[in-house]
Formats: structure tokens, sequence, C-alpha cells
């Protein structure tokens, strides 16, 4: 019998605090998470870095941020187009695309401060298995291209493809830089995950769009698939700094849910790592 579609569930932004840490942990342990993507600047980093060695099933990747509420990793000096006068870091990609669209960012910032959190990782001895960035900026061709040439550099060479479905002019421009960046992997001899959620719906996966999301990803007959997920702790007080809108803890509750367990196993879904979808893609060249 042949083997089903690979999915792989990642849980983003392990390390912005010990709760989402704790939480995506816990998805893994007692739920489908087989992946989750490493914040290198967030505040719980470096204590959560220390427990992926208790989780070696886990796949690992880095969520490179030249956005947000934390502060990068290099000073003002050294990234000066990417940060204001108080060294914060755009908040988020509405303010930052409209500047490097105009030339007012320099890619070599951004690809400085990611070295920088790679660097963090790998020093935190967490081997990684994939590349994506937070709020999805590596869509944008100037930061794919330093994106990819960090993969290169660090072997590397699978990347997250963020895709959507919504009629919006958000929308539309989406699905059109995914399928530019697609033709950039099929190039290039990069991985990716053939079908994907992660941005329409983002924060508010509870179970029953949970199970909607796993059937639409179903629907495309995609050999490989990527569910992008943002599992937290309902008690945790230091997520109130995030005003993001998310339903952290209905995600976390929907991972460990034998609901969604079953709809996994009856949609015929093997669950893997992007590590193993790269090792497909070794053994098809």
């Amino acid at each position: 019998m042949d083997a089903g579609p690979l999915l792989i569930v990642n849980a983003d932004d392990y390390g912005l605090t010990d709760g989402v840490s704790r939480a995506v942990l816990d998805a893994h342990r007692h739920g489908i998470v087989t992946s989750t993507s490493v914040l290198a600047l967030a505040p719980g980093f470096e204590r959560g870095a220390s427990w992926l060695a208790d989780a070696p099933t886990l796949g690992t990747g880095a969520h490179l941020a030249a956005v947000g509420e934390d502060p990068p990793l290099l000073s003002a000096r050294e990234i000066p187009s990417l940060v204001d006068r108080r060294g914060r870091l755009p908040l988020s990609w509405r303010q930052f695309l409209p500047r490097i669209a105009a030339g007012r960012i320099d890619p070599a910032d951004v690809r400085r401060e990611f070295a920088a959190q790679l660097e963090r990782i790998r020093s935190a001895g967490v081997d990684i298995d994939h590349l994506d960035t937070h709020q999805n900026l590596h869509l944008w061709p100037s930061v794919r291209r330093v994106v990819m040439e960090l993969g290169d550099r660090y072997g590397v060479k699978v990347i997250r493809v963020t895709r959507s479905t919504a009629r919006s002019v958000v929308g539309v421009v989406v699905a059109r830089l995914a399928r530019d960046l697609e033709r950039r992997c099929e190039d290039e001899g990069w991985a990716y995950a053939a079908a994907s959620t992660g941005l329409d719906e983002a924060g508010n996966l509870d179970r029953p769009a949970m199970i909607a999301a796993l059937g639409r990803l179903a629907a495309t007959g995609a050999p490989s698939a990527e569910l992008a997920t943002h599992p937290g702790q309902a008690d945790d007080a230091d997520l109130g700094r995030y005003r993001w809108g998310y339903q952290w803890a209905d995600e976390l509750a929907a991972l460990r849910s034998s609901e969604v367990r079953a709809t996994v196993e009856e949609l015929g879904f093997r669950l893997g790592t992007f590590g193993d979808l790269a090792a497909g893609a070794a053994d098809v060249s």
C-alpha cells in the first residue's frame, strides 16, 4: 500500500514565552505537532532552547524575525536601516514592506540580523531542518533572496511556502508571491510542502476550524502539506504584550484533541517533519 501524503504540523513562535514553548512541547508529546519554528530574539528563547533536548523527535526550524515587539539581536549601528531611532524593529509587515519596497531598508541589514539569529540558534545546540519568517516576510523577493542565501550557507534548503485562498488584495498578492517562491525553489533545488495553511487561519484554529483546514489540505491531493499552528497556554500572562488576537489555548486544545487526531488518520495523512520532506526530495533527485 502506498504511503499517504506527508503532513507537517508546525507550531510557530517557539521561545516567544515560556508558556508558548511549554505548549508546543505539550502538543508534540500529547498531540499531533511534529515540528516547531524557533524565534531566536524572543524573551523565552534561552530557556526554551534547553528544553528541546528532551524532545528529539520534534523537528525544529528557524523563525527569522525582522518585525515584531521584541528587539533585534544586533545594535542599531549594525542594522541602521532596519530599526528606528530607539533600535526597534517595525511592528509588522504593514510597516516593513512599504519601507523595503521603497529602498529604505537595506537587505544587507536584514541578512546580518537573520545570520545573527541563526548563529544564536546554532550556539544553543539546536539543529534546524527548515527556514521561515515571522509574519511571512520571506515571500517578498528581496527577503526571500536573503533567506535562501543563508539557507545555502548553512546547508538548510527547506522553506515554508505560505499560501492564501482569500479573495482580498492581500490574499491575491500572497498567492502570487507563493507561486514565485515555488518557482524559485524548483530552480534552486529547495524543498517545500506542496500545500499549506498559515495565513488565512492564523491564530484561529480551534477544533472545528482545524478539522476543516485538514480537510482542505487533503482535498488538494498534494503529496505533502503543512498545517501551521500557534499553540499557547491559557494562563500565560507574558502573552499580554503580543496583541495579535490569537486564540493560543484553543489551538493547543485542538492539537491535543482525539477528534483532530482521528481526522488526520481518516484523511490518510502520515505525520512527519520538514526533515522528512527534505529526505524525500533527496530520494527523488
